[in-house]
């Protein structure tokens, strides 16, 4: 399998190479030169397989040439197993709960974490360990969060001997609980940096420090945020785990995803590109909704970025969007790379309208803002004890809204558990109490560690070159 840029100028790389390069050099993204496509017959087979066992047979052909069956398939046992001593607490690892006639939500919290990041970033953590030990090489992960990515890259690398981890987040805007996720995590190789500014500040600085990497000195930078194509990989999984239990192949199935930086729902798209039969796919997300207004209207622009009860999403640039853009241009870098200089210049871009039409096929979308937010909440409770979290109700909200047709299973991922947000559950006054999960019990009470920097790249690259190495400048 090999890798190109979606802007076209970058050299293809195998899956080894694209896991360590995240950005290319041209400053596209990796995407499969070709996607692998199964049959419904192959499909159909695979009903009832366990988590693991299914990983192996939808990612296999993106890892051919780099890592061997059977060491790819210890690494996929490890990383999603179950129990009091696995990985994941749930022996479905990613059960589905019914919430009404025909809507099911994808439970995708009960990773260490409690979010659906655990899924890629466990991963990520165990294919870095193995490639990094074949190549005696050491590297730093550079990573921006909104909230959710940070603590699951650090649980998923923390205990990689050949990485130093560097997780920026927004200085106060992200919950306690991910915060303290984050930064009660200690160790000699794990820095947790809050930035003076939002989380599309952090991202800049991320992408900023991947195209000029002198301050390291020579170690590589490694990126754990979705623009890494390992964690797009790792994500198709689950769309073909929810499927097969609700009757797929042989029926088409609707999903509703909650998402900012484009990449979980782009996973579902390739998913039905490889042969899934999927009929929808919804974008949901809150009110920083440069997402809805491009499938909604054919506008991707900049906006002003708000604080919400949903902060994961509150992201004022997609970064996985370019992905969907490089397929809607019929795989033309140079067209991509166009467009994506005209929003750089400009702050917005539009395609032509038959490319969008193309794309209004598949997908649809809703913001939803804080109060909408809180009723879902509400009304979910109401009818089936069930609470979710900020940016799963989003997805129901969505799901309800935009749903084509009441025959097709909906699917929403539950991209949380609601403890992680409990100012969103309070407003919503449902008066349910919520519990961290035994692991995490005592985390309001954990030492913490973090440094808060000004909203500058060369303070922040200082601080990265001056603490790498297990504490030894780079």
């Amino acid at each position: 399998m090999r890798y190109i840029s979606t802007r076209g100028q970058a050299p293809a790389l195998n899956f080894e190479e694209v896991l360590l390069a995240g950005l290319a050099s041209d400053g596209g993204l990796y995407v499969p030169e070709t996607l692998p496509r199964f049959t419904l017959e192959e499909i159909a087979s695979w009903s009832g397989l366990p988590y693991h066992e299914l990983a192996f047979r939808v990612m296999r052909p993106f890892v051919t040439g780099s890592i061997p069956d059977a060491d790819f398939k210890k690494i996929l046992e490890e990383t999603y197993a179950v129990g009091l001593d696995g990985v994941f607490a749930h022996g479905a690892v990613a059960p589905l709960q019914q919430l009404d006639s025909n809507e099911w939500v994808l439970e995708l919290f009960h990773g260490p974490t409690l979010a659906f990041k655990d899924f890629a970033l466990q991963l990520l953590g165990r294919l870095l360990d193995y490639v990094l030990a074949k190549r005696s090489q050491r590297v730093v992960i550079m990573g921006a969060t909104s909230g959710d990515t940070g603590s699951a890259a650090i649980e998923g690398c923390r205990r990689c001997e050949n990485v130093d981890i560097f997780i920026l987040h927004p200085h106060q805007r992200v919950s306690e609980v991910q915060r303290r996720q984050m930064t009660s995590t200690l160790g000699d190789n794990i820095h947790n940096i809050a930035i003076e500014g939002n989380f599309d500040d952090c991202q800049e600085m991320v992408k900023a420090s991947f195209a000029n990497q002198s301050f390291l000195k020579g170690t590589p930078l490694v990126a754990v945020n979705s623009i890494n194509w390992a964690r797009i990989m790792a994500q198709i999984v689950y769309y073909f785990h929810a499927a097969l239990q609700l009757g797929a192949p042989h029926r088409s199935i609707a999903f509703s995803v909650p998402t900012g930086n484009f990449g979980d729902i782009f996973a579902g798209y390739l998913a039905r590109n490889m042969g899934l039969p999927i009929n929808q796919l919804i974008v949901a997300t809150n009110r920083n909704d440069i997402l809805h207004r491009f499938m909604s209207g054919n506008r991707y622009e900049k906006d002003t970025l708000h604080p919400s009860l949903s902060p994961s999403m509150d992201i004022m640039v997609s970064s996985n969007f370019e992905r969907l853009l490089f397929d809607l241009h019929g795989r033309n870098g140079v067209a991509v790379a166009a467009l994506m200089d005209t929003f750089k210049a400009t702050g917005k871009l539009s395609v032509e309208d038959e490319r969008w039409t193309e794309a209004r096929k598949l997908f649809d979308s809703l913001a939803v803002d804080d109060e909408q937010t809180c009723q879902t909440i509400v009304d979910v409770f109401k009818a089936c004890a069930q609470v979710l979290d900020p940016h799963t109700a989003i997805g129901v909200r969505a799901a309800r809204e935009c749903r084509r047709s009441l025959d097709v299973p909906m699917v929403i991922l539950g991209t949380a558990h609601p403890v992680k947000f409990p100012e969103a559950v309070e407003k919503a006054g449902i008066g349910k109490a919520l519990g961290l999960p035994l692991h995490l019990a005592d985390l309001l009470q954990r030492p913490e560690r973090c440094t808060v920097l000004a909203n500058d790249l060369k303070v922040v690259q200082s601080f990265v070159s001056q603490h790498g190495n297990r504490g030894k400048p780079l």
